[in-house]
């Protein structure tokens, strides 16, 4: 039920909630959501979704500004949902990250007290994406295939079902902010280079566009959805730069190289990779440079220990660790990016490919252990075997505050929280990286 935007009211907000919106009481008490506003803000707003205790809004005026809002630079913010904090300056959003974390730790997690959390900044707050996925739609298909229009961008932040179309890097409306220089070119030259109705790439009413972009600035273009191949090579000839387009048509099988190169290579962490589109590899390439290091720190691995790297994709924390004199073991569920970390391999370094929560049993007990797991975090199998032998040190990577701190409070058993360190590897989303130190308390 959406109710009648009138009365309005002068709503006060007192902090961000982990979606980005801002959160306020309604003048009976209940909770309010509202995108696009900061803490201290006075606003003025419509109801656009009611609940027994909460609410959501679309903010209508900001009468009263708070000290944390700042003019968002992209010309897109008002609309796009792709990032949601560009209106908070860097404090506020330092502020807000904070929060989310400590908020989770102790709500879910049920940990009080907590050490003090460490926040660490990345080198940039805009232009740091290697990599993005666009959402294309050709609206108003006819009979015989034609559209009238297309449109590829970012879903609408308060309507999910419109699509924002985000250009290319001339003109009133440059393109994404967030992404690198040579990500926004490559994007700029595709847009071009797909022709009317986006002829060459798949047939198709949506398609989902991911574009990567290497150190070297050589392109992949993961095409999913859609059917045929469309006119791949006219692509490839007509976009300097792009290097390889593949294709997975639905949501299961592994995708198809259409054109262009298979053994692209990436140089991440000091090493080339050949990387496919199952690579993953975050998309801030000096942001990682900043977590692989504090990981490794807080690891403290020393020469001649057993280390288990768990969901450790191509092996990245691994391998340094090996080179110190170590013995680890990387377990890791995509058989994919295994075979792409086996292609450059490093003495003592084993990777296995395979469900974590299957294998890591039978590679404890270990001195070391590091878990960096998907957003859903570690399996209860995964507890088990940590809390039945538990290693001297773990240090669990996340990127999702709730599901850390649900995995850290079913680990309070057997260790305790030595340290934590939050890094901005998303600035201007209402997402942050955790890396949580804990030593196991027999040690």
């Amino acid at each position: 039920m959406v109710p009648d935007p009138s009365p309005e009211a002068w709503v006060p907000i007192h902090g961000v909630a982990s979606s980005g919106a801002g959160v306020g009481r309604m003048p009976d008490g209940r909770v309010v959501f509202v995108h696009r506003t900061a803490p201290g803000d006075q606003i003025r707003l419509a109801i656009t979704e009611t609940r027994p205790r909460w609410l959501r809004g679309r903010l209508l005026q900001v009468m009263e500004a708070g000290s944390g809002r700042v003019s968002a630079p992209c010309p897109y913010f008002s609309r796009c949902g792709g990032c949601t904090l560009q209106h908070l300056s860097a404090p506020a959003q330092e502020d807000a990250r904070v929060g989310w974390v400590r908020e989770a730790l102790s709500r879910i997690g049920k940990l009080d007290p907590l050490p003090d959390l460490t926040f660490h900044a990345t080198p940039h707050a805009l232009g740091y994406r290697n990599r993005a996925t666009f959402t294309l739609r050709r609206l108003g298909i006819g009979p015989r295939g034609g559209a009238t229009r297309v449109v590829a961008g970012f879903h609408a932040i308060d309507r999910p079902g419109h699509l924002v179309d985000v250009g290319g890097s001339t003109g009133a409306e440059a393109g994404c902010l967030l992404l690198e220089p040579a990500l926004q070119e490559l994007w700029s030259r595709v847009r071009e280079g797909w022709g009317p109705n986006a002829a060459a790439l798949p047939a198709g009413e949506s398609l989902r566009l991911t574009l990567r972009v290497t150190e070297a600035r050589e392109g992949l273009l993961l095409i999913e959805g859609g059917h045929g191949p469309g006119k791949p090579e006219v692509l490839l000839t007509r976009v300097p730069g792009l290097a390889a387009i593949w294709h997975r048509p639905g949501n299961d099988g592994p995708p198809r190289l259409l054109a262009g190169s298979d053994t692209l290579e990436e140089r991440w962490m000091g090493e080339s990779f050949p990387i496919r589109p199952g690579a993953f590899l975050q998309v801030n390439r000096e942001g990682a440079r900043v977590l692989h290091g504090l990981v490794l720190a807080a690891l403290d691995a020393q020469p001649k220990d057993t280390v288990v790297d768990a969901y450790c994709g191509m092996g990245f924390y691994g391998r340094a660790i090996a080179r110190l004199g170590a013995q680890v073991i990387g377990l890791e569920l995509d058989a994919e990016a295994v075979a792409m970390g086996e292609a450059r391999p490093v003495p003592r370094l084993l990777l296995e490919a395979g469900a974590v929560e299957a294998l890591l049993a039978k590679h404890l007990p270990a001195d070391r252990v590091i878990l960096n797991p998907p957003r859903g975090g570690i399996e209860v199998q995964v507890v088990e075997a940590l809390l039945k032998a538990p290693p001297r040190r773990l240090v669990y990577v996340s990127c999702d505050p709730a599901t850390l701190a649900r995995d850290l409070g079913r680990l309070a058993p057997a260790f305790r929280i030595r340290q934590i360190q939050l890094v901005d590897l998303f600035p201007q989303t209402a997402h942050v990286e955790t890396v949580v130190t804990l030593d196991a308390l027999d040690a």
